[in-house]
């Protein structure tokens, strides 16, 4: 056990953060609840814009930077291989960045823009429809992956190009804070990542836990209780406590190829047997919805609403600025780990890599397994929104599936990548939680032990809030908690325009279309050498 490799202070503070946010609400349950609802409202209604704004920044820059010579520049050495190939990586980054939640909200989700549509249209109408078809796809599409995208540059090139021993997010932005990232502030900087993502994890328990309890109630009989939500995150955290011991290439990769096999398989499964041409055919017509509308439904708000007298829909606060607030919490983690996992690809690659391949899957998630429960809502064969407002969401999810054929084998498949899919998004976020939390990443890989203790301390704490119903305090806690993230964000994109535009201009002779960037000081070794 090296201890000398953590960072302490980092290590301590994070935790201490976490608690002195979390026993308030253990031991004071209804107050503490009532403090974090007005401070969300507060931040959803007053700062809604911000995030939209950082959204289509986010977007915007990226396609800047991917198409600029920035992009050109190779994440490691001029003869470094891929460190994995390219279905691995792509698996590995969905697994990472989407979790159990997509089962949950591209089942679903299509539901409540039914009933709530966007823009004031009425409920049920053919604008509701069309939106119901299109609004998930956007909210998990090009601008969630963008926002994933943008702390992985910073990162992976302070890694790989600079050849820093570091996976923190205060190191990445060291170009812009300088040599406070060595003091309090830099530590402030990487315990707001870590809360962040701590309370993240609650939003994603939230939702993944009781659909799960669901499969399983549907497959054994045992009813959904406190017991058996406990006994799925226990469940989770050995399998991503193995996983994160195991380490990239053994434990995390390998679950994340079986989780991309069995989601090929099951997608595959309901777009077959299912209404093949409805899917086809609404999937393809909401790329059209979506284009037509991109630039309204990334910078709706209804700041006028209460000037003329109508009533505020809330759609905005609840839905994408909920959206981009809780993808902004998960970023620099997914940004760290995307970072981790793309030695020896262009910058370029790793971002249109990043968001094709993750918009891609959201896709198909949305239009093959939404574009299903909406057929059977507007077809007659099962009403969905019926069955949901009287049983609930996971309930409903699971009695979708038995509209399928062969549904005795495809809800245990679906339990199952369930369970896979929120360990495989864990077992990461213990892997860069580690990495955070130690002054340098030995041979690539945090210590074992410190991989462990944060596999355990991402379930202990949402498990402790779980039974004092205190879930949906704790997700709501996470989009609070990701307010300064946005402000971290921001400098991480600073941070990385002035390194690489520095180093660039340091290298004279590279040789497009790929750039080859040595560490500055070998750089000046050598002139020195020549000029002598």
């Amino acid at each position: 056990m090296n201890n000398k490799l953590i960072d302490w202070p980092t290590f301590i503070g994070a935790l201490a953060v976490l608690f002195s946010v979390v026993l308030p609400l253990v031991f004071f349950p209804e107050a503490g609840a009532e403090v974090i609802n007005a401070a969300n409202e507060f931040m959803t209604g007053n700062f809604g814009v911000l995030y939209l704004m950082l959204g289509m920044g986010a977007l915007i820059f990226l396609l800047y930077v991917a198409f600029s010579k920035s992009g050109q520049i190779k994440l490691g050495s001029k003869d470094v291989k891929k460190e994995f190939g390219t279905f691995s990586w792509a698996a590995m980054l969905f697994s990472a960045g989407i979790g159990s939640s997509i089962l949950y909200w591209a089942m679903i989700e299509w539901a409540y823009y039914y009933q709530g549509p966007p823009f004031g249209d009425q409920p049920g109408s053919e604008q509701a429809i069309q939106w119901a078809a299109s609004y998930g796809m956007y909210h998990w599409g090009p601008v969630a992956w963008a926002i994933y995208t943008l702390p992985a540059l910073p990162i992976a090139y302070f890694y790989y190009v600079r050849k820093k021993p570091v996976l923190k997010i205060s190191e990445a932005v060291r170009p812009v804070l300088g040599k406070y990232v060595d003091g309090p502030v830099g530590v402030i900087v990487d315990i707001l990542f870590i809360f962040g993502l701590l309370g993240g994890a609650g939003t994603t328990l939230a939702l993944g836990t009781p659909m799960i309890a669901e499969g399983i109630n549907d497959i054994t009989g045992i009813p959904v209780t406190l017991g058996l939500q406990a006994a799925i995150m226990l469940l989770c955290t050995i399998i991503f406590g193995i996983s994160a011991y195991s380490g990239l290439r053994r434990g995390i990769r390998v679950l994340s190829d079986i989780n991309l096999v069995l989601t090929i398989f099951i997608l595959l499964f309901i777009f077959i047997f299912g209404p093949t041409v409805f899917i086809s055919e609404t999937t393809f017509s909401s790329f059209g919805v979506i284009g037509d509308n991109f630039f309204s439904m990334s910078t709706w708000l209804e700041p006028m609403a209460p000037l003329i007298g109508d009533e505020a829909t809330g759609f905005p606060e609840a839905w994408t600025v909920f959206y981009w607030a809780w993808w902004v919490v998960y970023a620099p983690f997914v940004g760290l780990f995307v970072a981790r996992i793309s030695r020896g690809r262009t910058i370029k690659e790793m971002i249109l890599g990043t968001m094709i391949y993750g918009t891609l899957g959201c896709v198909l998630f949305f239009g093959i397994m939404g574009n299903f429960g909406l057929y059977l809502q507007l077809s007659g064969e099962f009403d969905v929104i019926s069955f949901m407002n009287e049983n609930g969401a996971p309930a409903a999810i699971i009695a979708i599936l038995h509209e399928l054929p062969l549904s005795v084998l495809i809800v245990p498949i679906f339990t199952i990548l369930a369970i896979l899919f929120l360990a495989t998004t864990f077992d990461s976020a213990s892997y860069i939680l580690a990495a955070v939390a130690q002054t340098r990443v030995k041979g690539g890989e945090p210590l074992r032990w410190h991989r462990m203790f944060w596999a355990f301390t991402l379930t202990i704490l949402p498990l402790a809030l779980m039974f004092i119903g205190g879930l949906e305090t704790l997700q709501t806690a996470s989009i609070v908690a990701g307010f300064p993230v946005m402000f971290i964000m921001v400098l991480l994109a600073w941070s990385f325009i002035k390194a690489s535009n520095e180093d660039i201009r340091a290298h004279r002779n590279y040789q497009p279309p790929t750039i080859y960037l040595e560490p500055r000081d070998i750089v000046a070794r050598k002139r020195e050498n020549k000029n002598s």
